[in-house]
């Protein structure tokens, strides 16, 4: 077992937004290594239960006061990029002359004397982290892991192992996965997004040069062989000599051709469970099974079989764990069913992200139709990319679009979920602005052999369950109103 302690600036902290995927995660480890720790959120959450078990104390609500819920005062406050310094609590810390660090500071300290994997990426980061994250366990090496969403094996999304390796997701939405010094980091692909904090392509693109650049000597880097942005910045890194001494790099795709690349030569989906993604590496061919749907997940089970093999584990033994991999909340997520619809909820939240999910989708549902309800999240990235979302919904049979879920956004006139409903082609499609009507018009819409998804990164998750007990009261049989 590792040392469990913490730096003496973390023994006594407080999060403000602990409710959080990130801030969450981080106060579960704080806590499992012995430190006390109190903090704060706008609403309450199943997340407290687990975290007040474990000697939290937790405010609903934001107040200056709520630094003073345990006996200490705080060594450190932690917060992430969506909290403002306007934030009572930011303000009374400020005040008072504690130390506030960041989230992402906050973690790389936890990291410290690990073996340290980071996955990055503009889309699949919380799946193959997850994934590796499982096949490792399998593999007994007890990670510690910080991921954000939960696992569906353990229901948790961070956990303080007893083993060298410390797996964690790198967000780049802010640039703060900057503070990270991985030994193996995994670039999933990379397609312009948070331009809310980036402001252009250039700048979006340049955070991941500059993380790659974090790599330790000897380290291993890890990039899927068929995204022509990741390809593109990884060949110029290594032309203009930015990687660090003996750095690695492995490729995994259908355009991988390196000697200790994993090539994919072909994909085969199953109904509902995933499918088997064969691949050529090290001149032999290989089956994986892939646990999850859609063709992008088998991406990502390769991608989590080569950074577990730079960890030192059996590509044998971590097969066995992917295939038995459970799935992340809200990614493809079986909520239930209603006779013989099945609803499922997803995060995806760009519109590519839609589109993959969608064609896995569509293998999952047989013959029968895909129905969506989407909620766009963010006025900036609604506004960036309506036609794309557009396009991408148009894969589905029947949309309903909801409005924006603003996040840490203030409303920005002329754009809704409008935006995108007017443009999309190929589905019926309805747009419904008032959230509390959503979950009748969905069930409206049903019929036997369905598969129904609930769609993006806002409060549209709740939705599922209410759509389920809306058809279970009317059995399926409501007549659709019209659409577009």
């Amino acid at each position: 077992m590792r040392d469990a302690g913490v730096p003496s600036v973390l023994q006594r902290a407080h999060l403000i937004g602990i409710g959080g995927a990130g801030m969450s995660g981080i106060a579960r480890i704080l806590l499992a290594r012995g430190a006390a720790v109190s903090g704060s959120d706008a609403k309450d959450s199943r997340t407290f239960l687990t975290l007040r078990a474990q000697g939290a104390e937790i405010a609903i609500g934001q107040r200056g006061e709520n630094l003073d819920l345990l006996a200490d005062e705080p060594s450190a406050v932690i917060v992430s990029t969506a909290i403002k310094e306007s934030n009572p609590e930011f303000v009374e810390a400020r005040r008072r002359g504690i130390t506030v660090l960041h989230r992402a500071e906050v973690l790389a300290e936890l990291m410290a004397g690990h073996i340290v994997v980071c996955i990055a990426g503009t889309h699949g980061k919380t799946s193959t982290t997850s994934m590796l994250t499982v096949a490792l366990q399998h593999c007994r090496l007890d990670p510690s892991f910080a991921i954000g969403g939960d696992l569906n094996e353990s229901g948790a999304n961070a956990h303080h192992g007893g083993g060298e390796i410390f797996v964690a997701e790198a967000d780049e939405s802010d640039g703060s996965f900057l503070v990270y010094s991985p030994t193996v980091a995994v670039i999933t692909n990379i397609e312009l997004d948070h331009l809310d904090h980036h402001g252009t392509a250039e700048a979006y693109s340049a955070v991941f040069t500059d993380f790659v650049q974090r790599i330790r000597p000897g380290g291993t880097l890890i990039l899927c062989a068929d995204d022509s942005a990741a390809v593109e910045l990884v060949d110029r890194a290594v032309a203009d000599g930015l990687l660090a001494d003996g750095v690695r790099i492995r490729r995994y795709g259908r355009a991988a051709t390196g000697e200790d690349d994993a090539r994919v030569l072909d994909y085969q989906p199953r109904t509902d469970d995933g499918g088997v993604v064969r691949i050529a590496l090290r001149g032999a061919e290989l089956d994986v099974e892939v646990a999850v749907p859609g063709e992008h997940m088998a991406f990502n089970t390769i991608a989590a079989l080569l950074a577990g093999e730079a960890l030192g584990a059996p590509a044998a033994c971590l097969g066995e764990g992917l295939a038995a991999f459970g799935g992340v909340r809200r990614r493809f997520e079986f909520k239930g069913r209603s006779g013989d619809v099945r609803v499922y909820d997803d995060y995806a939240h760009h519109p590519t992200e839609v589109a993959a999910q969608l064609r896995a989708v569509r293998h999952a549902a047989g013959g029968g139709r895909v129905l969506v309800v989407f909620q766009p999240h963010l006025y900036s990235r609604t506004k960036a990319f309506a036609k794309a979302f557009a396009d991408a919904l148009g894969l589905a049979d029947e949309v309903v679009v909801l409005d924006v879920f603003g996040a840490r956004e203030e409303p920005e006139p002329g754009v809704s979920g409008a935006m995108i409903a007017d443009q999309i082609t190929g589905a019926k499609t309805y747009y419904e602005p008032a959230f509390d009507r959503a979950a009748t018009l969905a069930a409206g819409l049903a019929r036997p052999g369905d598969v129904l998804v609930t769609m993006g990164a806002g409060d549209v998750t709740q939705l599922g369950g209410e759509i389920i007990r809306e058809l279970d009261d009317r059995g399926n049989g409501a007549a659709p109103p019209s659409g577009k």
